[in-house]
């Protein structure tokens, strides 16, 4: 028993009735009977009548008490001492014990009186008044000690009884309140530490880093202090364990008395629950002492965040003011230096913001408990870099089209000014000359050469270049200047054909014929080259991607297509008994199948309950019926009772074949579910598939390939049907059931890609909740993706550091869930594969971005306001467009629900 409990059951204590026990008229020695009954013993007391009730009551139930309970359910042996005493006393003291004694008595024994008379007297008495004394137990009367030790053994008894049992009654009185105070000392540090426990359970967590400080120093002292009191406990129990056992320390033929050895045993056990308690105690300090540092790590990082992002905020307001793109190249070198300024400004604050995130990520490492505090502000330190960086990266971008728009601007305006500058310094006289003319046109095609140099692109490249920054008063300066190049440009025409003339005037008379000659300079003159030059530019702007030679990195240039005189294939070139080959085919393949069907039906899972092949079944495949076969006894009765019938009546009305599938549409999903069921049945088979059950059953049905081989049958047949469907739609190509045949085979081909995208979603593990509760599976795929960077794709050196992770995607509509591709060999066989879940968005939490600038096979799914992320990437641009359009209409569906 818990010696703390013991004290709350036992009230009275030595020191309560320390008076009482030091007048000695009852004590506890020590000694045991020989079946182990403690032995109280009343010695010779003059007063022993005179005591009050109360003291006797107390002492006697004080040392009652004293043994364990499992020598106090033994029973009690009295030895009462009257020896120098009269009858009366005798009779006083079985009376007085018979009435008051609190414990089970096994046995009395009575010393009788030594003079003659008086033993004569105590004979008679003892048989006139055994009966009034009312005890149930035997009242031994004794003439000497030596009678006595015939009863119980003298290592047992004290000297004064003439036994050999060392007893000191002061030392006893003396251990024994030394126990009782260690204990009530335990008791009373369990207490204190279980209160400071409590306090410390019970006390809230400051929300700023000053009270968070005290807190942990005032708890650290308080803990100090308690360690104090448990090592003066320990060792105050340790002395006394000591003093208890100090007769053995002092003589080796010493030993111990029974109630010695429960004194030392209760000590001991005293001292292993001060051991455990402080254990308990130091295990619950630590995580306490640990919680609390990481409380003010978290108020440090808290109150750094919050500065960081301060500052971060501020930086981001400048750059937002810094909207003017300039409107000259000196205007705009000096936003240069502006933007180039703060951004050396802001690289401290992003170090920190950045050196604050990568502490932040090194605290939820270490298991912080505010881990959902923690990480959203590192998310949003990084954005805030991210973005800072991004529109400096934009600015700088903005500002160098400026910039470079701005020096094309002022080149050409001062090629113009030079140009109408060499036209004015050309003197009239001076060119009326062969020579003159010559040379005047020599300066000319001198300086056009230089127009390549200074003239701006052609419209459609400038304004798909400068886009950006093209502002209505760039636009209106360039169209000015664009102007004036051709103004500039058709005087120096104008000129050369002036100049030319007055050049062929001068050798007319040399030449035999005239044969026109204004040809010839018209065709070598720039004025009819420079539009040729112009249209090749043109061409090369014009370039786009179509079909499927883009794909393969072909282009194709935007020329007028030719007519296509072949003319589209007409329905009647596909030979009308080739369209009813295919119909009888997909009727002859069906009946095959319905019946095949069957044979394993009747042939393997009936006879699983054939009661004479029960003992040929392996234990593995005992109950799993459903397991091996899956819903095949319901696609068998589908088959067979309903659509072989429809199909065959198309024999003579073949256009109703497609309204088959139409209308069979629902019913054909039972395929999905037998799909998912078959990697467990493959598992099944590869355990069993060699027992002679199935050699029997086989060797039953004739059968050249084993049961395994028919169970892919149906996987087999619902990807026929597309393959039959797609031949038929050939030969009824644009004639009139070409749309319903179009219809029944997307409706096949949606089948099997729900059947495929099932087979991939039951191979999902490690998603806690339930995947049929987040509706209908649309898409799956893998993909490289992205995290935590809002505008990755603009940050070429953030997304050369971060490796993208591959993740298998499925999007249902109303989550999408990001998984790990796992593939493993099981026993030798193709590798399977299992999704490991990640992560998961809420379909109505989330946004997207379909264009990432810098690769047009990305798009930008953000998730809770930016707060998460991803770029995802995927292999070609026509699997982006597709999710993109998936995704574009499970969100529209969302908007149009919350309308």
């Amino acid at each position: 028993t818990d010696e703390i409990m013991q004290q709350e059951i036992r009230p009275l204590v030595a020191v309560d009735i320390i008076e009482q026990l030091h007048r000695q008229f009852a004590i506890l020695s020590g000694g045991r009977g020989k079946d182990g009954a403690p032995i109280i013993t009343f010695p010779e007391f003059a007063g022993f009548s005179e005591i009050p009730d109360d003291d006797f009551l107390n002492v006697v139930t004080y040392l009652t008490s004293i043994p364990s309970l499992e020598a106090a359910s033994i029973g009690f042996i009295i030895i009462i001492d009257r020896r120098r005493d009269k009858w009366s006393a005798v009779k006083a003291s079985l009376t007085r014990i018979a009435g008051a004694f609190p414990g089970n008595l096994q046995l009395v024994f009575v010393l009788r009186p030594s003079r003659f008379i008086q033993r004569a007297i105590a004979d008679i008495g003892i048989k006139l008044y055994r009966d009034d004394f009312k005890m149930k137990v035997p009242i031994i009367m004794l003439n000497s000690v030596s009678d006595l030790h015939g009863y119980i053994d003298k290592s047992q008894l004290t000297r004064e009884l003439g036994g050999t049992l060392e007893y000191g009654h002061s030392q006893w009185i003396h251990h024994r309140t030394a126990i009782e105070n260690f204990a009530m000392t335990v008791k009373t540090t369990a207490q204190m530490l279980q209160t400071f426990g409590t306090d410390l359970a019970e006390t809230e967590l400051p929300n700023d880093v000053q009270c968070t400080e005290e807190l942990l120093s005032s708890h650290s002292d308080h803990h100090s202090k308690l360690k104090d009191e448990l090592k003066l406990a320990v060792k105050q129990g340790a002395t006394l364990l000591t003093c208890i056992r100090e007769p053995v320390t002092r003589s080796a033929n010493s030993k111990l008395s029974p109630d010695e050895l429960e004194n030392v045993a209760t000590v001991e056990r005293l001292l292993a629950q001060l051991d455990e308690t402080e254990k308990a105690f130091d295990q619950f300090w630590t995580k306490h002492h640990l919680k609390l540092e990481q409380c003010l790590q978290l108020r440090h990082f808290e109150h750094d965040f919050r500065e960081v992002k301060l500052t971060l905020d501020n930086l981001m307001e400048t750059q937002a003011g810094f909207a003017d793109i300039g409107d000259s190249v000196t205007r705009v070198e000096n936003l240069l230096k502006e933007q180039k300024h703060l951004e050396e400004k802001g690289q401290e604050p992003l170090e920190k913001a950045q050196s604050l995130a990568l502490h932040g990520e090194q605290l939820i490492q270490n298991n912080h408990y505010a881990v959902d505090s923690i990480r959203p502000k590192c998310v949003e330190l990084r954005r805030i870099c991210d973005d800072f960086t991004n529109e400096t990266k934009k600015k700088y971008d903005i500002l160098g089209k400026s910039l470079e728009l701005h020096k094309q601007l002022d080149k050409a305006s001062q090629w113009c000014e030079a140009g109408i500058y060499l036209l004015a310094s050309q003197a009239v006289d001076k060119c009326q000359s062969q020579e003159g003319a010559e040379t005047a046109l020599v300066e000319i095609e001198k300086f056009l050469v230089t127009a390549k140099e200074h003239q701006l692109s052609n419209p459609k490249e400038f304004y798909n270049q400068f886009d950006m920054i093209l502002t209505p008063e760039i636009k209106a300066n360039a169209q000015r200047i664009v102007q004036k190049l051709e103004d500039v440009q058709e005087m120096f025409d104008k000129r050369q054909v002036s100049l030319k003339k007055l050049a062929a005037k001068q050798t007319r008379p040399v030449q035999p014929v005239a044969p026109h000659p204004e040809s010839s300079p018209k065709r070598a003159s720039p004025k009819i080259t420079r539009p040729a030059a112009q249209q090749n530019t043109s061409y090369h702007f014009q370039v786009r991607r179509r079909g499927p030679a883009a794909q393969n990195g072909n282009h194709a240039l935007m020329y007028p297509r030719v007519a296509d005189w072949s003319g589209p294939q007409s329905p009647k070139c596909c030979k009308e008994s080739k369209y009813t080959h295919i119909i009888n085919e997909l009727i002859e393949t069906e009946r095959v199948y319905v019946e095949e069907l069957q044979s394993i039906i009747e042939g393997y899972a009936s006879e699983m309950d054939n009661p004479n092949l029960v003992h040929l079944i392996p234990s593995a495949l005992q109950n799993k019926k459903e397991i091996l076969f899956g819903n095949l006894p319901e696609i068998y009765d589908f088959h067979n009772r309903i659509f072989l019938k429809e199909i065959e009546n198309c024999i003579e009305n073949p256009e109703l074949l497609a309204r088959c599938f139409l209308k069979r549409k629902e019913d054909l999903q039972i395929y999905e579910k037998y799909c998912q069921n078959k990697p467990r049945s493959e598992a099944l088979w590869r355990q069993c598939g060699d027992s002679i059950f199935f050699q029997e059953c086989q060797r039953k049905l004739d059968h050249k390939l084993s049961l395994d081989a028919y169970l892919l049958k149906p996987v087999q047949r619902i990807t026929k049907y597309q393959l039959l469907l797609k031949e038929m739609l050939k030969c009824s190509k644009n004639s009139e059931g070409t749309a319903e045949l179009e219809e029944a085979l997307a409706t096949v081909l949606d089948i099997i890609k729900s059947v495929n995208d099932s087979m991939h979603q039951i191979a999902i593990t490690g998603y806690e909740g339930d995947v049929s509760e987040l509706g209908k599976l649309l898409m799956q795929g893998s993909f490289n993706v992205w995290t935590d960077h809002k505008k990755g794709h603009n940050k070429v050196k953030d997304l050369a550091r971060f490796k993208p992770m591959q993740r298998h995607l499925f999007l249902y509509t109303k989550m999408l869930l990001f998984c790990k591709k796992r593939e493993e060999n099981t026993d030798g066989h193709e590798k399977t594969a299992s999704y490991s879940f990640k992560n998961s968005l809420k379909m109505s939490t989330v946004g997207i971005t379909e264009n990432v600038k810098g690769d047009n096979k990305k798009f930008e799914i953000w998730y809770n306001g930016r707060e998460e992320v991803y770029i995802i990437q995927a292999s070609s641009v026509e699997l982006k467009n597709t999710w993109i359009s998936e995704i574009r209409k499970v969100l529209t569906g969302q908007l149009e629900a919350c309308r």
